[in-house]
């Protein structure tokens, strides 16, 4: 088994740049591997311009390219929607989804194994968090998906298993990663990271990354109903989180996506929609509505669409710029909130 800490695929370019050298190499080398990287490669073989001596060195010091092995794939027979299953060096597993949009694509991805944030209507935290995922398994994610569908990836969301600002390091260094000019050079304009709502990373994010996008996973309008549902809230409080993400918008002059899972008798109401906008009113944000996936396991079921239209005219009507999202690949399991990484379903 290999130490997930060997991984080329989590060097940056100076860091890449210092293991050559210690290795009697020129400087210009991690470049040039740095590059070969970016582009997909999966093994030293891939690296015709690379000296075999280097390639030979990197490899026998245990220096490997941590792209996940794909357990399973599955596409969905009706928008095409693609989810891998994959296992990394050591055993863990993840799901990333990929999706086809006017835009662009668009791939998921997971920033930790499992996830601990107990929400009860996700299905994945049902089996805790194992650990952290790493930058470079991060980034093997994405060329991964790359290298299995042949498609170019021009979104990222960082919206798969796991809490991202609970993994802070190892998610920042990815985006520095994802973004380096030498490598994938994905603008961070075209990533957007979700949140549970952790308030302490909201801040930092701000500062650290105020081109990344930033989506709260709000799903309710008051603090008992958030505080049910997602145990988070029981740490930080609504009406911290809503002054947390009005200094957000102030700092970075960002709009905050609000994702709001609509559940049937929880809090899918025109009164919960006005309650919502009372603490929305004014300031640069939008909601998305969620019609809740639902979840083997769970007991919540999804807001029915008369409901689900219902709240988003009362949120329009109060000055709230909402959208429902178009609910990808439910039939494969890879809707939000439903990815996980064992077989039972």
């Amino acid at each position: 088994m290999s130490d997930i800490t060997a991984n080329i695929l989590s060097y940056s370019l100076p860091e890449l740049e210092s293991l050559v050298l210690s290795m009697g190499e020129k400087k210009f080398r991690a470049k040039q591997i740095f590059g070969w990287l970016a582009r997909g490669a999966a093994s030293y073989d891939e690296m015709s311009n690379v000296p075999a001596g280097l390639r030979r060195n990197l490899a026998e010091n245990g220096y490997y390219i941590g792209q996940p092995e794909v357990v399973t794939m599955q596409e969905s027979k009706s928008d095409g929607t693609r989810k891998c299953l994959y296992e990394f060096c050591d055993g863990a597993r993840v799901e990333s989804v990929f999706m086809k949009y006017s835009y662009g694509n668009s791939i998921c991805i997971s920033t930790q194994v499992g996830c601990l944030m107990g929400c009860t209507f996700c299905a994945s935290t049902m089996d805790g968090k194992q650990r952290d995922l790493t930058a470079g398994e991060m980034l093997g994610e994405v060329l991964k998906m790359k290298r299995v569908t042949g498609e170019e990836i021009n979104h990222i969301v960082l919206m798969g298993m796991g809490e991202p600002l609970d993994n802070y390091e190892e998610v920042s260094k990815f985006l520095k990663l994802i973004n380096s000019p030498e490598g994938v050079n994905l603008s961070l304009r075209n990533i957007t990271l979700s949140t549970c709502g952790i308030i302490p990373g909201i801040y930092r994010f701000a500062e650290d990354f105020p081109q990344v996008n930033l989506a709260v996973s709000l799903h309710a309008p008051n603090d008992e109903i958030r505080r049910r549902t997602m145990p988070v809230a029981r740490k930080y409080g609504y009406d911290d989180l809503m002054k947390a993400c009005r200094d957000y918008t102030e700092k970075t002059h960002r709009r905050i996506t609000f994702e709001y899972a609509l559940i049937r008798g929880v809090n899918d109401s025109p009164e919960n929609a006005e309650e919502l906008a009372d603490h929305l009113k004014g300031w640069l944000t939008h909601v998305n509505l969620i019609p809740l996936n639902e979840v083997k396991g769970r007991d919540y079921r999804t807001a029915e669409g008369s409901s689900v239209l219902a709240f988003r005219k009362v949120l329009e009507k109060r000055g709230i710029a909402a959208t429902v999202r178009r609910t990808l690949g439910s039939d494969i399991d890879a809707a939000c909130g439903q990815l996980r990484a064992s077989a039972e379903r």
